[in-house]
Parts: C-alpha cells; sequence; structure tokens
C-alpha cells in the first residue's frame, strides 16, 4: 500500500473513510463536503466512487482515447499538462485495498460507497431514504442523519463536514501521526 510522509518523517499508509448508505440518502454530497473540509485543514485528499455495475466509462464515444480502447487496448492513459487519466480492463473488480494502492501522496482516502468492505464507514442516513441502516452499529465508524436515532456511535447532522472531519483527525490520522 503507498505510503505518505508523516510529520515524523516515517511513511504512513493512507487513512481509507468509506461513505455509505442507501441510494439518495447524500452520499455524495456528503463526501464532497468532507473533502472540502479536510482540504480546509490541509490534508491531502483522493476519492473513489464505487460503482457496483460493470461498463462504466468516463471516455467520449469519437475522442481519439475512446478509438484506442475500442481497438482493445488494455490500458489507455490520457496525459495533459495539468492531470492524468488511466482507464484499465480487468479480470475481476479490484479489492478496496488494491484500489488504495493506486493513490499517491496522499493521506485520507474518501470512498463513495464500498459497503461491504471498507473499514472506517460513516452511514448517510436521511428520512426521505429510510432511517433504517444498512450496516450493523459494530461496521460504522459513524453516521449523519437527519433521523432521531439511538446509538453509542458519533451522530453528525447530514451538513456537519466540519464535526465529521474532526472526528476523522482525532481517531484516524492523529493515531497514525500522519497530521
Amino acid at each position: 500500500m503507498p505510503r505518505v510522509p508523516g510529520n515524523d518523517g516515517v511513511m504512513k499508509k493512507p487513512v481509507v473513510v468509506s461513505i455509505v448508505g442507501r441510494p439518495g440518502s447524500g452520499k455524495t454530497t456528503f463526501l464532497v463536503g468532507l473533502v472540502k473540509a479536510l482540504k480546509a485543514r490541509d490534508h491531502r485528499v483522493g476519492t473513489v466512487k464505487h460503482h457496483v455495475h460493470p461498463g462504466v466509462s468516463i471516455d467520449r464515444e469519437g475522442k481519439d482515447s475512446w478509438y484506442h480502447a475500442q481497438a482493445g487496448a488494455d490500458e489507455v492513459i490520457i496525459s495533459a499538462p495539468d492531470q492524468v487519466v488511466s482507464v484499465r480492463v480487468l479480470p475481476r473488480e479490484l479489492s478496496l485495498d488494491q484500489v488504495v494502492e493506486q493513490f499517491h501522496g496522499v493521506d485520507v482516502v474518501l470512498t463513495d460507497g464500498y459497503r461491504l468492505e471498507g473499514q472506517n464507514r460513516i452511514e448517510i442516513l436521511r428520512q426521505a431514504a429510510g432511517c433504517s441502516p444498512t450496516c450493523a452499529s459494530d461496521e460504522l465508524f459513524a453516521i449523519a442523519t437527519d433521523c432521531r436515532l439511538e446509538t453509542n456511535l458519533p451522530v453528525f447532522g447530514l451538513d456537519d463536514y466540519e464535526g465529521a472531519a474532526d472526528l476523522i483527525e482525532t481517531r484516524l490520522l492523529r493515531s497514525s501521526h500522519v497530521i
């Protein structure tokens, strides 16, 4: 797994936090707010969107790179002065750990999804999408919700990105000496 230097100069694995919940619960909105909160604190943040259906495409028909992939290239890299995008054909889905290994120079990776595989899960519960968690409480790190719940877990409002960032810093980043 890639490592980033901590304050003590020792290389550390990135911390992984998975934002999980039902469709329409606000996972992406919460993740985006959390990215902004962590970036404002000078953290290096990577994100992963877990797409459970095969055949995802980030390329557009008619573009040169699209033709490369259609011709059968096993990997297509689009390189520009300010970014690199890689699309690779895989024989099977990568595990979350294998996906995280693709990151370089980040100290925290936030995932949108990975309900079954993530270790530090924050479940998003929105009244409009249903207030019953999809994960057991012992599988969760925290909950962000507008529902009334009885739990021993940390609970945040759906827009309390700063509170969730505080928890991530206190329980995960500081304990791994990344900040």
